[in-house]
């Protein structure tokens, strides 16, 4: 009897670990559609910001940050 006990406690320990690897697996990381859905996003924040960045009045600004920092007396 103690041999079947033992039998059943390691079978359930192996199909434990069976299904924990099979749900890592499945969620290991991003398939390819994701990729191209992230890099797409990626590319049209990068636009928008350039955007901001080269328009008129932020462009000033920072600019005008820039000369103030440069022209500091230490």
């Amino acid at each position: 009897m103690r041999k079947t006990v033992r039998g059943l406690v390691r079978g359930r320990a192996r199909a434990r670990t069976w299904l924990l690897g099979l749900a890592a697996r499945r969620d290991a990381g991003m398939v390819t559609s994701e990729y191209a859905v992230g890099i797409i996003a990626a590319v049209a924040f990068a636009a928008v910001l350039y955007k901001v960045v080269t328009s008129g009045q932020v462009s000033e600004e920072l600019q005008g940050i820039v000369g103030r920092a440069l022209n500091v007396r230490m």
